[in-house]
C-alpha cells in the first residue's frame, strides 16, 4: 500500500517546498507538496508527523555502543539503570555470547528511536554480529575519527549533520528517513549542509526528538 509521509519541512537535496514522500514498495516514488501527493494518490494512507523530515543517520560509533557497551534490559534498570554501561561498570558484569546479543538487540532499537538506518562497523562478537544483520540496518564502513568521540546514542553530538546523512533522499531511491520534532519555521532547508540553522537545531534538540524512523519503507520506530 502507498504511504504519504507529511512533515512540517523536508530535507530535499536543494528541493524548496518539498513536505511530503509517498513510499510503495520500500522505495520513494515522488516527493512533492502534500497536496500534489494526494491528488495524484487518493488512496494512500498518510502519515503526519511535526518537525523535519531527513535522510536516516549513519552513526559512527555502533560498532563500540554496541560491542563495548552493555545496554541493560529494563528489569535490570534498578540495578544497573537504563543508560549504557562501559568501563569499569561493564567489566563487572558477567557477559556471554548470549547477554551480548540481547544486549545488541535493545542497542539496536535505541539506534532506531535516534533516526538511525545505518550502521559503521566492523562487528567482530558472533552475536553482535547476527544481532545487526537481522535488524535490517545497513552496514557502513567505519567513519574516521570515531574513537575520540566520547560515546553517545545521539550521534548529533560531535559530528556534523552532512557526515551523519548515510544517502540523499531521491525518487526511485531506498525509503530510509527519519523525523525530529525540531522548530523548523523560517529555516533555509536547501542550506542544510552547511551546518547551519537545521543543523544547529538539530544538535541543540538531539536526535532524541525522533518521532518515527522508516527503513525500506516500513516504520520500524514510532514514538507513542
Amino acid at each position: 500500500m502507498q504511504t504519504i509521509h507529511v512533515a512540517d519541512d523536508v530535507f530535499a537535496g536543494g528541493r524548496r517546498g518539498v513536505h511530503a514522500v509517498a513510499v510503495d514498495a520500500g522505495l520513494i516514488i515522488a516527493m512533492g507538496t502534500y497536496e500534489e501527493m494526494a491528488a495524484a494518490r487518493p488512496q494512500a494512507r498518510v502519515r503526519r508527523w511535526p518537525g523535519l523530515l531527513t535522510p536516516g543517520l549513519r552513526h559512527p560509533q555502533a560498532a563500540a555502543l554496541l560491542e563495548a557497551a552493555y545496554h541493560p534490559d529494563p528489569r535490570e534498570a534498578g540495578r544497573l539503570g537504563t543508560e549504557p554501561l562501559t568501563g569499569e561498570a561493564l567489566a563487572a558484569l558477567e557477559m556471554d555470547e548470549a547477554r551480548w546479543g540481547a544486549s545488541a538487540r535493545r542497542g539496536l532499537q535505541r539506534l532506531l528511536r535516534h533516526g538511525v538506518t545505518a550502521v559503521c562497523g566492523p562487528f567482530t562478537r558472533p552475536a553482535v554480529r547476527t544481532a545487526v544483520a537481522r535488524s535490517g540496518l545497513y552496514v557502513r564502513e567505519p567513519m574516521g575519527g570515531a574513537e575520540r568521540e566520547a560515546l553517545t546514542l545521539d550521534p548529533f553530538k560531535g559530528y556534523p549533520l552532512n557526515v551523519l546523512l548515510d544517502r540523499s533522499l531521491t525518487v526511485g531511491g531506498p525509503a530510509d528517513f527519519a523525523v525530529f520534532d525540531v522548530p523548523v519555521d523560517e529555516v533555509p532547508i536547501d542550506d542544510v549542509l552547511a551546518d547551519d540553522v537545521p543543523a544547529r537545531m538539530l544538535r541543540l534538540h538531539g536526535a532524541g526528538t525522533c518521532v518515527a524512523t522508516v527503513l525500506g519503507g516500513r516504520l520500524v520506530y514510532r514514538r507513542a
